[in-house]
């Protein structure tokens, strides 16, 4: 439960600082004075999004420190936007905030009536009393299995289609590489052939001329440098000299036999050129730089003719695995339509009874389950409430018949329902008592403390029937200073809670009568 609320430079409110207690607590005050206020700081410790303007005017920080037994949590606000939030002083992010928070604390502000218009908000409540999670987190799982295999097929359905498409092109793309019978390295050798054999005539020159300088007859560099005789001045300089001269004759024996593979061919030339040409204009083609790429080409594309034949019986795998998922799906769908059938009438009868004794005498409620054609994250259930106020009244949706104050006794008997179920700690309603007065308030008060029972209720009211039911009082107020107006909260004694309710009975002209009202009123709880 709420124990103990700190604020301090939030929007009024300079510094607050107020104990709360167990049971059912109420809080008054005028219209303006800061109710939502201090909700709001309440939503900031509960995860909600910060805004810098929310500080008071002309601070540069500003503390919301809400106290829960053993846990404290403290969000802080800086005007530069950082936001930074704490759970028993350890730094912890908004996303871990709004988790502990939901188990901490649930705010039942006005505009959540609305959500009796949402269908989801009417399923989650069925799920809530029926103790589903298990089950519809197992839907959940399978449900998004499903979806992604679904996906898949569709995805692969699309790639088998565009590739078949492009069958014949990429037929025709194989073809001319596979023809090619490429090798890596290719382009090299025959770049290096190509020039010996367009340069024929010139190169055999060239080593004819050396061959003639190496080994001429007399005048040759190796028949000169056998005529070199040192080895009675030093024998290593004759092993050197024999070691040249051999060296000379080796490198002859090389430069012949180069001279006898240089031919002047030009039909091999007009081969090797041909095939650089078509290798050139594949690369061009394709984009890509070397013959290793074309070869890596060749293999990919083959590989998309090999995928062309089997897409039919992957397409055939894909489509069983969505048939066995569909089936698992539809049995853990049928598992959670079930769960929620078996509350389907205890919820309409508990949400009746409670409705009879907030002065709707006829009211008539049933929690109509259709199932859906397609599953949907959350089942095959369509759950909508359905209602009549009136005796002999049809059942419809009860967003289209119910009045606003109807609304609110739906909603404060839906809160008492699954509360009863869930043991939350703190509830706090915001004025849920729109609309309605008289015994009707009377009533709703008494639901709201007997809930108080077993946790802490807080209610904002202005009905003074409500608020005399409260075990605690607060009033929120506001009062000025020489520079600004505060908001400020207290708790009040019995005598300031008679002169509270007496003016919620009469306004600000209390009356004797008024006081008398109020003193009724709370001596009757």
């Amino acid at each position: 439960m709420l124990t103990h609320l700190y604020i301090r430079h939030y929007a009024l409110i300079q510094d607050l600082d107020i104990d709360l207690r167990e049971g059912f607590s109420v809080l008054t005050g005028e219209t303006g004075a800061g109710k939502s206020i201090i909700l709001g700081a309440l939503a900031l410790v509960m995860g909600a999004r910060a805004d810098t303007k929310s500080i008071t005017e002309g601070e540069d920080k500003c503390i919301i420190e809400a106290t829960f037994e053993d846990t404290i949590i403290r969000r802080e606000l800086y005007a530069n936007g950082r936001s930074r939030s704490f759970v028993n002083d350890e730094v912890v992010t908004q996303a871990e905030l709004k988790v502990l928070a939901r188990q901490l604390i649930d705010i039942h502000s006005q505009h959540e009536n609305l959500l009796l218009q949402d269908d989801s908000f009417q399923l989650g409540i069925v799920d809530a009393l029926a103790h589903n999670e298990a089950q519809r987190t197992a839907y959940e799982q399978q449900y998004e299995l499903w979806t992604a295999k679904k996906q898949a097929l569709a995805d692969l359905r699309a790639l088998a289609a565009k590739t078949k498409q492009d069958a014949d092109y990429i037929a025709f793309q194989y073809r001319q590489l596979q023809e090619l019978h490429l090798t890596a390295g290719e382009q090299e050798e025959l770049e290096q052939e190509h020039y010996r054999l367009s340069h024929a005539e010139e190169l055999q020159s060239l080593l004819q001329e050396s061959l003639g300088l190496l080994d001429e007859d007399e005048n040759g560099a190796i028949q000169r440098l056998h005529r070199c005789r040192v080895e009675k001045v030093s024998e290593e300089l004759q092993e050197r000299l024999n070691s040249v001269e051999i060296e000379l004759k080796d490198i002859a024996q090389s430069l012949a036999a180069d001279y006898e593979r240089i031919e002047l061919n030009p039909a091999r030339l007009q081969a090797v050129e041909e095939r650089i040409s078509a290798i050139e204009t594949l690369l061009r083609k394709h984009k890509v730089q070397t013959v290793e790429d074309l070869i890596a080409i060749e293999q990919e594309l083959a590989q998309q003719m090999q995928r062309i034949d089997s897409f039919d019986e992957d397409i055939t795998k894909a489509e069983q695995e969505v048939k066995s998922a569909e089936e698992q799906l539809s049995k853990l769908a049928t598992q959670l339509t079930k769960s929620r059938e078996a509350v389907q009438k205890p919820i309409s009868q508990q949400l009746i009874s409670d409705l009879t004794k907030l002065n709707i005498a006829h009211a008539n409620i049933d929690i109509a389950i259709t199932p859906m054609e397609d599953f949907t994250p959350s089942g095959k259930d369509f759950v909508q409430f359905m209602f009549a106020a009136n005796l002999n009244q049809s059942l419809r949706p009860v967003s289209e018949v119910a009045s606003g104050g109807e609304i609110s006794r739906i909603m404060l008997c839906i809160k008492a329902l699954v509360a009863s179920v869930h043991q939350l700690p703190t509830i706090i309603f915001d004025e849920i008592d729109t609309g309605v007065g008289g015994e009707t308030a009377t009533q709703m008060g008494r639901i709201m403390r007997e809930m108080a029972a077993s946790r802490q209720i807080i209610a904002i009211t202005h009905l003074p029937q409500i608020a005399a039911q409260g075990t605690h009082h607060y009033k929120v107020y506001k009062a000025d200073t020489q520079t600004r107006t505060e908001t400020h909260i207290s708790e009040l004694s019995q005598e300031e809670r008679i002169t509270e309710i007496a003016t919620m009975i009469s306004g600000k002209n209390l009356t004797e009568e008024a006081i008398a009202n109020a003193k009724q009123l709370l001596c009757c709880h």
